[in-house]
């Protein structure tokens, strides 16, 4: 019998017999020998909760899911020729799209995956979700066992196992499409007959249970009878916050052309959105962001204020800071997503973050950078979507962009999150006799030392955004002293705000606004960049539908950089096939000042010639890359349950 069979049928009987009937106190914590009956394990909420407390330990850690994980996969990132080549980014640039499941470094798939291990290289998102998907409609169906429980206790209990039943389901959505949706407990007896469904179908499946979590679950855990016992410890806990985001993110995806009119080659319908799933969108996200904005939720903007911008030293004004969404240095090793993070799996093993993650950003010549010779680097064509400070994309004829000084006056998230030529990358002086010294400060013009393919950038550019420059061999920020802890967020509250602005784009433009919400999808946009003093929206891109879409899907391109979601949007927009979304590009240029001038001057003041563009690798992908393929094992087990086209 093969194995997603084996999950539906019989993949959570054990957990449901074998389970803690501790207090739930220590999150995720649960002694795996305690076995006790279906009564006893259901009869109260400690109990219960122990139960659920299992699906919270298979959410996959995308970063620190291997030792050289890659979770990038649309134009916004390219790996280093030689090493690199065996990792998802560049097998989907290949178009082997089976990689997913073959690689053994991937986050979607992994042999010897656990549902109750502790170890983050034993979770993935395939066998999890079937396997949480089973424990979510196991309790589902026990609920009427918790007899011992007040009416708040049996709401948390009963709206956390809907939202997890909705959110595996989706995670599995966004990379296969519509799939069965498994809303009870398959006998063990039975066959399994249920169909796949429309991506369409199982969105309404999923809001269904979203909207119900939504109802049942409190806002802030901290702030129930329940949560008192576990304060200091309820971030993580799903919440109504939680599933309003869900509940949004899904109605949107289904809003969108890929969903809307099937996967196809040309790009036509890239704008053409259903129209009433973008307002359920925004209404459920409005929802949220009304809550949020009246002070109602322990969420908020984290600030983006800057001492020293490109060390992410935040200004002795700000109480929060923005780097902090995506790593901690030298803070204890507290968890990072501060005030902006809505939903995150648990990231326990803290010191996992430096077992590679955190030396897979910067360039390995000389080792500078410790461990295996692999680079995560951003593309040229990607970087190019960082526009102005005032707010303008670099293309716009008025948007001051000078390809002779093309670092200056740039979007401040820019400097945040690049590396560019001139940069001073390593902090610690470096004695001039050393070989070394000459990579203290990048040198990522055409020809440079730190443009080796296989070493160092093929791009011009590295990434600091999710990982720290000092993350090397001098600064030693990956060593155990640095306390430096990576753990990405799935959703966070900038998120919101985009996918509200794109919901309002496509349900009526710029102007457009829910019911629930004073803000317009351009008031929305403007919240972000209001937030790194960035210039509004200009006039020009709000007097039709599509120039306004194009400006909110730049602004979610800069705004989530490098955190997972490209490949995605890409996708359900229908332009993953389309140029020059295919294309990934390298930025050429001559230096015109000699290296001293990067000792002395910021580099964004450098002046340069020559600047120019070149293509590194174009996609050829056909209208089955909008789906990754199913296992094969998995589609042989009954006709119902039908490959990906093409595959």
């Amino acid at each position: 019998m093969k194995k997603i069979y084996r999950t539906l049928i019989y993949g959570a009987v054990a957990a449901c017999l074998s389970l803690s009937s501790t207090s739930c106190t220590d999150y995720l914590d649960k002694e795996a020998d305690s076995t006790v009956s279906e009564e006893e394990a259901f009869k109260n909420f400690t109990n219960f909760q122990g139960f659920i407390e299992e699906i919270y330990n298979c959410i996959p850690d995308k970063e620190k899911n291997n030792y050289c994980t890659t979770f990038n996969w649309g134009d916004d990132e390219i790996m280093n020729t030689g090493m690199g080549d065996g990792h998802l980014t560049h097998q989907i640039d290949l178009g082997n799209f089976r990689a997913w499941s073959t690689n053994g470094q991937c986050w979607l798939y992994r042999d010897g995956s656990d549902p109750t291990a502790k170890d983050k290289f034993k979770h993935s998102l395939w066998p999890h979700a079937w396997y949480c998907i089973r424990k979510a409609n196991l309790g589902l169906a026990n609920l009427s066992l918790l007899k011992e429980a007040t009416e708040e206790e049996r709401k948390i209990i009963e709206g956390q196992l809907y939202f997890f039943r909705a959110w595996w389901h989706e995670e599995l959505m966004q990379f296969f499409g519509g799939l069965p949706y498994v809303d009870k407990v398959l006998s063990s007896t039975g066959s399994l007959t249920l169909p796949r469904l429309s991506f369409q179908e199982c969105a309404d499946r999923c809001a269904e249970d979203f909207r119900k979590a939504a109802n049942l679950l409190p806002i802030n855990w901290d702030n129930t009878t329940v949560g008192k016992n576990t304060l200091g410890k309820n971030d993580f806990r799903i919440n109504k916050i939680m599933a309003l985001g869900y509940l949004g993110k899904v109605c949107l995806w289904a809003a969108s052309p890929l969903m809307e009119h099937g996967a196809q080659l040309g790009g036509t319908q890239t704008y053409n959105y259903n129209t009433d799933y973008a307002k359920k969108a925004a209404e459920a996200l409005g929802e949220l962001l009304a809550l949020v904005e009246s002070g109602q939720t322990q969420y908020a903007l984290a600030e983006f204020k800057y001492d020293d911008i490109y060390n992410h030293v935040k200004s002795a004004s700000a109480s929060t800071c923005f780097s902090d969404i995506f790593y901690t240095y030298q803070q204890g090793w507290k968890i990072p997503g501060t005030c902006e993070a809505i939903f995150r799996g648990p990231s326990e093993d803290y010191n996992g973050s430096n077992w590679n993650f955190t030396k897979l950003w910067g360039p390995k010549i000389n080792n500078l950078v410790e461990h295996d010779n692999v680079i995560h680097q951003p593309t040229a064509n990607y970087v190019n979507f960082y526009g102005m400070a005032n707010g303008l994309p670099l293309t716009d004829p008025n948007s001051g962009f000078d390809p002779s000084q093309p670092f200056k006056d740039r979007d401040p998230r820019f400097y945040h999150d690049i590396v560019f030529d001139g940069f001073k990358y390593v902090n610690t002086t470096i004695d001039v006799s050393n070989v070394d010294a000459p990579l203290q400060y990048c040198t990522l013009s055409s020809g440079g030392q730190m443009r080796s393919t296989s070493q160092a950038s093929r791009t011009g550019y590295f990434t600091q955004k999710l990982v720290p420059h000092i993350a090397n061999k001098y600064d030693l920020a990956y060593n155990w002293g640095g306390n430096l802890h990576v753990n990405l967020p799935y959703m966070r509250l900038a998120d919101i705000y985009l996918m509200y602005a794109e919901a309002g784009a496509a349900a009526g433009g710029s102007s457009y606004k829910s019911t629930n919400f004073d803000k317009t999808a351009e008031e929305a946009i403007n919240t972000l960049r209001q937030r790194c003093g960035v210039g509004a929206v200009d006039a020009a891109y709000t007097v039709s539908k599509q120039s306004f879409m194009d400006e909110v899907r730049r602004e979610r391109a800069v705004e989530l950089a490098f955190e997972g979601f490209r490949f995605n949007d890409l996708q359900r927009w229908l332009l993953l096939t389309e140029y020059p979304y295919n294309t990934k590009t390298s930025q050429e240029f001559t230096r015109l000042e000699n290296d001293s001038f990067f000792k002395e001057n910021d580099p964004r003041d450098a002046r340069i010639a020559e600047w120019k563009e070149e293509v590194i690798l174009k996609r050829v992908f056909g209208t089955k890359h909008y789906w990754f393929p199913l296992l094969d094992n998995d589609v042989y087990l009954y006709p119902e349950f039908a490959q990906n086209p093409g595959w």
